[in-house]
């Protein structure tokens, strides 16, 4: 038996590690195809170190085209803004679902899950509307308002507070804490693996959220990255691989420093939230 379980982890570590190698060999090309000359992409031939390195795609995409810089800083702009807003009205709205006792408190939950199966291309036009409305239209806080909130992670948070101790709270009125005094220094502090996790998928979702900006923004200075890439490649006369390649990697940079940085309390926000 021990000699068969041997086997079976030895034949899953294998898959798993071909599984990894096939999902990752596209993002390793496009790295290296970002310091590669135009000539030796197109060439056909498949290596992945660059056999003539140059940074020149990069220094193209920051030099001539400057535009790139600001489609950069509004995407890292509506992002964070947006990621901040949206952890602190999420949690706050997912306590007061757990904890606080109010009337309609089930009728509002219940109308939250209904809520999650619309889809959100629909709310797209009446937004669309009511931003124009308040003369909202063709700015950033175009893109955050609308997304202030997000009701399936107000459920995960409320899932969240369901399970948290009240002990710690009876403990901090009874030091002298009000309601505000004890969510923000007690219980925001202890729910940082939910919070870790809700706010790698609020900032993963406003940074590679395309539709909005297409709907809401029509000044090139204001495009968000994704809609700014859109343009970038459609520009080009031919694909400008390199170029391309280089904006890409660019792009994707952000998410992937927010989960080294987030990737402990991630794994445990997952971890605990699987077991609840």
């Amino acid at each position: 038996m021990r000699e068969k379980s041997k086997i079976l982890k030895v034949i899953l570590y294998i898959v798993l590690i071909l599984y990894a190698i096939i999902t990752f060999y596209p993002f390793l090309w496009a790295l290296a195809a970002s310091f590669k000359p135009l000539k030796e992409i197109v060439s056909g031939n498949p290596n992945i170190i660059p056999k003539h390195a140059t940074l020149a795609s990069y220094e193209y995409i920051f030099g001539a085209s400057s535009l790139f810089t600001r489609w950069f800083v509004n995407s890292v702009i509506v992002s964070t803004i947006g990621t901040v807003i949206n952890i602190f009205l999420n949690t706050m709205a997912g306590y007061a679902l757990a904890r606080l006792d109010f009337p309609g408190r089930q009728r509002i939950y219940y109308a939250f899950l209904a809520f999650m199966m619309v889809p959100a291309q629909i709310l797209l036009i009446p937004n669309f509307l009511i931003l124009s409305k308040m003369g909202l239209l063709d700015t950033l806080t175009s893109l955050i308002l609308p997304a202030a909130i997000n009701i399936g992670n107000i459920f995960m948070m409320r899932q969240f507070f369901l399970s948290f101790p009240k002990d710690i709270e009876e403990a901090a009125e009874v030091d002298g804490l009000g309601r505000f005094a004890t969510f923000f220094r007690i219980v925001m502090p202890l729910a940082r693996p939910s919070i870790a996790t809700q706010a790698v998928f609020t900032f993963m979702g406003f940074w590679n959220n395309f539709m909005a900006p297409m709907l809401y923004i029509s000044t090139p200075s204001k495009y968000t990255l994704t809609l700014g890439l859109q343009t970038f490649v459609s520009q080009q006369s031919g694909i400008r691989w390199d170029y391309s390649m280089a904006a890409s990697i660019i792009s994707i940079l952000p998410i992937i420093v927010l989960y080294i940085i987030f990737n402990g309390y991630f794994l445990q926000g997952i971890r605990m939230d699987g077991e609840k």
